[in-house]
């Protein structure tokens, strides 16, 4: 058995987690503050707590996407040729998300700031929403027939199991984004983070936990059963934590989380990168669905050169931006003047 299938399988995987992980307070943030933000400060605190780290983060989305294509051309193929359309709505959603973020400043007018507001939050729900979609059909399967190709008519995705993703994602990024803001805040802000994740995550995290769980009863095994039990002892002791407002302590419970989640997804479902739901004989597994030896060695090679030096300059960025954001701590509100005038 050929050993670079699997690692790429296993890197995949984990380009998945680090975006959820990443990302996910992001579009978390984008929601609440249409959902939970009470003023103008508060907004921009939220904003504010993002805005070095955002763009950095959505390159794991590309970096994930551009990994499947180049180890996994089949798997490639077959999934974006079904989804193409909510994959069309998640692009439009981060264009608007990260229109909104740039320009949200740019003029002291609450109607512009009002109507930014509302694409930062329905960007950032419907990427949320359309990622947890497109990774819930990848491990609960496809209508696919012997050449990978897709049966059914432009909404064959929308199924019960592509909902539950969606809003297992949509679930998790909102209870993330309410331990990042505790932890990256002070001030209201701060308080009212905390006080959602104690009083919503149960709620919240339902659906991942049913996502979970039905991948798991499908095809889990001891390893992945294990990996399961894992996440809940850390959910567990991140939501005392938070109730002791230990925010810290919090955010990695809320993390290690989602990523025991995952990876117990990921463990549930291989070989197999995409099932078919026509036929089991359909599915593509890491075999049937990888690039050639020599395209998996290159793609080592490069990508043992470089990820080394990304993760360090991304928990650069992170460390030069560590401290507290408060109302107090951010500029007045001011117009933008171009630097020439005629």
């Amino acid at each position: 058995m050929d050993i670079l299938p699997n690692i790429w399988f296993i890197a995949i995987s984990v380009l998945w987690i680090g975006y959820l992980l990443l990302e996910g307070f992001d579009l978390g943030v984008g929601m609440h503050m249409l959902i939970t933000a009470k003023d103008e400060p508060s907004k921009r605190v939220m904003l504010n707590t993002i805005g070095p780290v955002w763009d950095g983060n959505e390159v794991w989305l590309l970096t994930a996407g551009a990994g499947i294509f180049a180890a996994f051309p089949f798997w490639y193929a077959s999934l974006f040729s079904t989804l193409y359309l909510p994959l069309v709505l998640v692009l439009l959603g981060l264009i608007f998300r990260a229109a909104s973020i740039e320009y949200r400043g740019k003029r002291d007018s609450d109607r512009w700031r009002r109507a930014w507001d509302w694409a930062i939050g329905l960007g950032s729900f419907v990427a949320a929403f359309g990622i947890g979609a497109m990774l819930a059909l990848t491990t609960t399967g496809l209508p696919l027939d012997a050449a990978g190709n897709p049966v059914g008519g432009p909404f064959v995705w929308l199924t019960g199991p592509a909902v539950l993703g969606g809003l297992a994602v949509v679930g998790f990024c909102l209870i993330h984004a309410a331990t990042f803001l505790a932890l990256k805040t002070d001030g209201p802000v701060r308080e009212r983070a905390g006080r959602i994740v104690v009083r919503w995550s149960p709620i919240a995290l339902l659906p991942i936990v049913g996502w979970v769980l039905l991948v798991q009863f499908e095809t889990g095994g001891a390893v992945s059963w294990l990996l399961v039990v894992a996440a809940v002892v850390a959910v567990v002791l991140g939501w005392f934590a938070s109730r002791r407002r230990r925010e810290g302590r919090a955010f990695i419970g809320f993390a290690v989380f989602l990523a025991l989640g995952a990876a117990s997804i990921f463990a549930a479902v291989y070989p197999v990168v995409l099932p078919s739901t026509i036929s089991p004989a359909y599915d593509l597994t890491v075999s049937n669905a990888s690039s050639s030896p020599y395209t998996l060695g290159v793609m080592t090679v490069v990508a043992g050169c470089a990820l080394p030096l990304i993760l360090a300059y991304q928990a650069w960025s992170y460390w030069v931006f560590r401290k507290r954001i408060s109302a107090q701590s951010l500029p007045a509100v001011h117009d933008f003047e171009p630097a020439i005038k005629r």
